[in-house]
């Protein structure tokens, strides 16, 4: 051990013999101060920080008890320590009791034990000092993050309030309507569209604007976990449910209790998970995984689903009875080809909003550009308009404006592969817009397995899907795999 590093004591006692036999027991292991009376001992404390005080209770003027009273006042973290003969046993023990020393050593003392101590003292001293730091530190940081948070929350409600739902076009003014309606009402609400046409943003809007806002907004994909894991994440599970049940865990039911829990795509739940969720509509109860007890939970759903669920409720794909706890109050979104005059209000947002990102000064889209963007069909919908913005701010040079070249020609082409036939976007298609629908969407599973070799994991990355949402899109279109 440095000489640096070493703790610092004091040791007090009015003899000097004492004071060196002490000095050379403890200076291998401490930097030592010495003083002959407690005035001198006071002194000394004024100058210099030290982790433990080694005082002697019998000295003239000022007995180790008084010394201490008065060494507190200047540093009151330092450890005490009191050497005592047989007759100050009952006033040592009375100190202790007092808080007043940390132990007390009888005379005469055995150097190794009296190295113990005044370790034990060093430590103790070390311990609650970095104790203090960090309580201190985590103050600060608490201080810090309830500031980030009321900050972020304020950021939040700012960003989903209603005024920033972008859309001037008679199909998303009939939705803004609609939406305001439900908005201080707990009704349950249904969000159907196509993918991309912004559900979720509808449903944040509408707990953020509504008496829930200052609970938890907690949202879930059903499709992206296999039944036990969604089971669990919204139910929660108690400890040894299962292998890795580790520990209790709350849901999200549980979480947001008070607040609004999001389901997007809940026609891609399994009858087992859709007759879990018509209790938590009818009763308002959850039952987490490994557990006997049932919990009241109050919390408003609002589900979504880019699939017809009235159509799949007639194909018995769907309950009846879930599907019409859900669909109290519908709300459909128009995909982004029905509300063109939208697009260049939604382009030029973008452009604001990735310029601000990257720190680039863009002069805004050229008019070729958006002529381009408002006749380009978007099977993505805003989705797909906000990747091809992002990529013409990335292409773009700072200070010049979006151009025709700047989007990149693949962002706007039909998607194709080398070695299969390109997605046809072209023509009269034949069939309903679902039929149609379908078909395109096999067609495009197709090729991307083909590209992947029917890799699941590649092609459900490529498609923007997890495996689970890929495996029941091939299921329900009948998509053969080919390995």
């Amino acid at each position: 051990m440095s000489e640096q590093a070493k703790p610092k004591i004091l040791i007090v006692d009015d003899e000097q013999h004492v004071l060196n036999s002490l000095f050379r027991t403890l200076r291998r292991d401490f930097e030592v101060f010495l003083a002959l009376n407690g005035r001198a001992g006071l002194e000394i404390l004024r100058e210099q920080e030290v982790a433990a005080i080694l005082a002697d209770q019998r000295m003239p003027e000022m007995s180790g008890v008084e010394f201490f009273s008065a060494a507190r006042t200047l540093q009151p973290g330092a450890v005490r320590v009191l050497i005592t003969g047989y007759a100050d046993i009952e006033v040592a023990v009375r100190a202790i009791n007092e808080g007043q020393v940390f132990h007390y050593l009888n005379k005469p003392w055995e150097p190794e034990d009296l190295r113990i101590i005044m370790q034990r003292a060093a430590e103790h001293y070390r311990l609650v000092r970095e104790n203090q730091r960090l309580l201190r530190e985590l103050e600060i940081a608490n201080q810090q993050l309830t500031g980030e948070n009321r900050v972020l929350k304020q950021e939040i409600e700012k960003h989903y309030h209603f005024e920033q739902v972008i859309g001037r076009s008679p199909a998303m003014l009939k939705v803004i309507e609609l939406v305001k309606k439900i908005i201080p009402t707990d009704t349950t609400v249904l969000l159907q569209g196509e993918t991309g046409t912004g559900k979720e943003l509808i449903a944040r809007a509408i707990h953020y604007n509504g008496p829930r806002q200052k609970k938890l907004f907690a949202t879930q994909n059903c499709a992206a976990l296999p039944d036990t894991l969604l089971e669990s994440e919204l139910f929660g599970h108690k400890k040894g449910a299962f292998t890795d049940a580790s520990a209790d865990k709350k849901g999200l039911f549980a979480l947001a209790d008070g607040g609004t829990v999001f389901l997007d795509e809940i026609g891609d739940t399994s009858p087992a998970m859709q007759q879990r969720l018509l209790r938590v509509l009818q009763e308002g109860e959850i039952r987490p995984l490994g557990s006997t007890a049932t919990i009241r939970v109050d919390v408003r759903i609002i589900s979504a689903s880019n699939r017809d669920l009235y159509a799949a409720v007639r194909r018995g794909e769907f309950r009846e009875d879930l599907f019409y706890r859900l669909n109290v109050f519908p709300i459909t979104l128009p995909p982004l080809r029905e509300r063109r005059e939208d697009i260049p209000l939604l382009a030029n947002h973008f452009v604001r909003k990735y310029a601000m990102r990257m720190g680039k000064r863009i002069g805004g889209i050229s008019a070729e550009a958006m002529t381009i963007l408002v006749r380009r069909d978007y099977p993505g919908n805003v989705r797909e308009l906000e990747n091809i913005i992002e990529r013409a701010v990335v292409l773009a040079d700072p200070g010049d404006e979006i151009k025709a070249e700047s989007l990149q020609a693949e962002a706007l082409a039909p998607v194709a592969w080398s070695g299969a036939e390109p997605v046809s976007t072209s023509g009269t298609p034949s069939g309903t817009l679902k039929e149609t629908t379908a078909a395109l969407e096999k067609q495009l599973i197709v090729q991307t397995l083909e590209k992947t070799k029917g890799n699941i994991s590649q092609a459900a990355n490529l498609l923007g899907l997890s495996r689970l949402g890929l495996y029941k899109k091939i299921d329900r279109l009948g998509v053969k795999i080919k390995r």
